[in-house]
């Protein structure tokens, strides 16, 4: 995100600006603009993100970048700057560049955690786990890509500034590099866009499951609940105790009334097993 940016002009400050003004005082002669950049860092530390800054100052013949909440730092980046000195002569725009590409080569392996996390859970939705869990888990990895998002969307709109058309003039000639930066972010962002798509997926699969595991109980107690229901309607009519019921001084009329209930329950019982509800 933007911290401050300030026009300058023969060793004056000429006004606090709005990022949109910077190409219309970049246009006039012996003005330059100091823009102070700030880039958020994502660490993984035990199941947590951690975000962190970095702050850096750029200019003509300075940088000065802070940290804060990483524990990574960028001893590496001045190592790697001091290998290339062929490009180190770019000036402090090469060392922003470099900063820039650290931090952003260091979101990958963040992504690469989450996915496979999301990989695990996604093992675990077929195989009988409890089905709460697996939504619990899965909204969990949901608030991790969010959280990537927010951190890798606003890096991917101020790289895009630093290169092509009129960029800081510390910036000047390093228009591949910073574009090699922003490529990695629209590639970096759409792989988090298709992996929320999948965990949203995941999450209506999971759902369906649940709905399905109790329409299938429902099926069953139906089932079961029909198989009860003809014998129960039998006895309870002939519970009544009415006088005029002849079949009751008969002497098959007992085992009659068994045998009735038990063809009509074994017939039921078979429509429905063959129908999946038993």
């Amino acid at each position: 995100m933007l911290v401050n940016c300030v026009a300058y002009e023969d060793g004056r400050k000429l006004a606090d600006i709005d990022k949109h003004q910077i190409r219309g005082y970049l246009a006039r002669p012996g003005c330059f603009v100091w823009v102070a950049l700030m880039l958020n860092t994502i660490e993984v530390i035990g199941d947590e993100l951690r975000v962190g800054e970095l702050d850096i100052f750029v200019g003509r013949n300075y940088v000065l970048s802070v940290r804060r909440g990483t524990e990574h730092g960028f001893q590496d980046v001045r190592a790697r700057c001091e290998r290339e000195p062929e490009l180190l002569r770019n000036g402090s725009g090469y060392v922003l560049y470099a900063l820039m590409d650290a931090v952003v080569d260091r979101y990958f392996p963040v992504l690469d955690a989450v996915e496979m996390e999301l990989e695990n859970i996604e093992d675990k939705l077929f195989s009988g786990s409890v089905p709460r869990l697996n939504i619990e888990r899965l909204y969990y990895v949901k608030q991790k890509l969010t959280t990537l998002k927010h951190v890798t969307a606003p890096s991917m709109e101020y790289a895009g500034r630093l290169f092509g058309g009129r960029v800081p003039g510390v910036c000047s000639g390093l228009g591949e590099y910073f574009r090699d930066v922003y490529d990695h972010l629209v590639r970096l962002n759409q792989s988090i866009d298709s992996e929320r798509d999948t965990v949203n997926t995941a999450i209506q699969v999971n759902v369906a499951m649940i709905t399905y595991g109790e329409t299938e109980v429902t099926k069953r107690l139906a089932a079961w609940a029909a198989l009860i229901a003809v014998p129960t309607f039998i006895a309870s009519l002939y519970g009544m105790n009415f006088k005029n019921m002849p079949e009751l001084d008969w002497t098959f009329g007992y085992p009659l009334v068994l045998a009735v209930m038990a063809v009509f329950d074994l017939y039921f019982w078979y429509r429905f097993r063959k129908a999946g509800w038993l």
